[in-house]
């Protein structure tokens, strides 16, 4: 069997990393920049903390903002007449997964216009060139979409989420700078941190998982178990916040090339079909699933229970396991995780809907253990 990995050709980490941009354009001769953003973002005054950086070194750059916290096929296709109107040479996404997702499309179809209608790239999609170059600035601490070959975009006609993967999307540069997430609310700051244990979890666990991608999650759960809680708590505490931004992007490398399982897989239709932000469908999922998933990788769960420093040595395999399902429920407890399905408005009659597009998602048939319509139905259920 064959292994691939790929990664970001530069990446930079720490508090105050944006300064890096201005060397970064110089060295890869880019002129001017579109920066893909949300209204939020430009709101709060997290963007003014990079154009800042872009005004004082001279480069030239034009916004665009219709960005939506699940971005859709539209955003994505003004987007494309906006970059194609700009007289633009690159991308700078600033955001979360939403920004950095919309970006990648906005990338791939500029530089591969037959996929112009957006939902062809569904999947993985047979691209030919590389995406407009996108230099990635995150301000939240979950999606890793700074540093994965998969994006996701809602078709509104069908309203649901495309996965997709494509090694051609991956930004060129990351630049990963804490202190543009010191302003994010509690809230969103525990939902990401939970979507980022969810694919640390899920990417140790999926069935194409290995050596190296083991290494990056169990360090990455490491990580969030020793971070997350500061951050939620301490918001402006450079330790938990710069801890994050690493921990996701770790987590990040790895998953993005085994991939993920039924967690990702389940949490997509509560998005697209009823806007549940991504990092809550994920958290409210994970501890379910998780236990659904533990026949089938018993010995990694000793490695997350050892991680989450909840392994004893005189437990038995079957008590590491469940001593990791429980640690990671008590994390989602303590950050604030909605626990049912009825605290997001779900009802057990939108059960099947969510069902049939969880079991065609893309991300599910990497899950450990084979899972059926009936089992997607009986999860659902369990955390109705």
């Amino acid at each position: 069997m064959v292994n691939r990995f790929i990664l970001n050709e530069v990446s930079y980490f720490g508090p105050g990393a944006r300064k890096e941009l201005p060397g970064v354009v110089s060295r890869l001769g880019f002129k001017k920049a579109m920066i893909v953003t949300d209204p939020g973002l430009l709101q709060f005054g997290v963007v003014k903390m990079v154009t800042d950086v872009m005004d004082e070194a001279g480069i030239a750059y034009n916004i665009f903002s219709d960005v939506k916290p699940n971005p859709t096929v539209s955003n994505v296709k003004h987007g494309v007449e906006a970059f194609a109107q700009s007289g633009a040479d690159f991308l700078v996404a600033i955001g979360g997964g939403s920004a950095m997702d919309t970006a990648k499309g906005i990338g791939i179809v500029t530089n591969n216009p037959e996929f112009g209608d957006v939902v062809s790239l569904e999947g993985v999609a047979d691209t030919k060139k590389k995406s407009v170059p996108i230099i990635a600035l995150p301000t939240t601490a979950g999606t890793a979409a700074e540093t994965t070959i998969n994006y996701v975009i809602i078709d509104e006609e069908k309203k649901k989420k495309m996965v997709c993967v494509d090694p051609n999307d991956i930004p060129a540069v990351a630049i990963i700078d804490a202190e543009l997430m010191y302003t994010l609310p509690k809230s969103l700051t525990a939902a990401t941190g939970m979507d980022a244990l969810t694919h640390a979890i899920e990417g140790l666990i999926t069935k194409a998982a290995w050596e190296l991608s083991d290494m990056f999650e169990v360090k990455a759960i490491e990580m969030i178990h020793k971070y997350l809680e500061l951050a939620v708590n301490e918001p402006t505490n450079p330790e938990g916040r710069n801890g994050m931004a690493v921990a996701q992007y770790v987590a990040g490398m790895a998953f993005s090339n085994v991939g993920l399982g039924v967690v990702h897989g389940m949490a997509h239709p509560m998005g697209s079909l009823f806007d549940v932000p991504h990092g809550v469908a994920n958290a409210l999922l994970l501890p379910t699933i998780m236990r659904f998933n533990a026949p089938a990788a018993k010995e990694k769960y000793v490695e997350i229970a050892k991680a989450l420093e909840v392994y004893r040595d005189s437990m038995s395999v079957d008590d590491a396991a469940e001593a990791a399902c429980d640690a990671v429920q008590q994390l989602a407890l303590r950050v604030g995780i909605p626990q049912h399905l009825t605290d997001l408005g779900i009802t057990e009659a939108d059960i099947p809907a969510l069902a049939e597009q969880a079991i065609a998602d893309v991300c599910t048939p990497g899950n450990p253990r084979e899972v059926t319509y009936d089992d997607i139905v009986a999860l659902y259920k369990k955390v109705l």
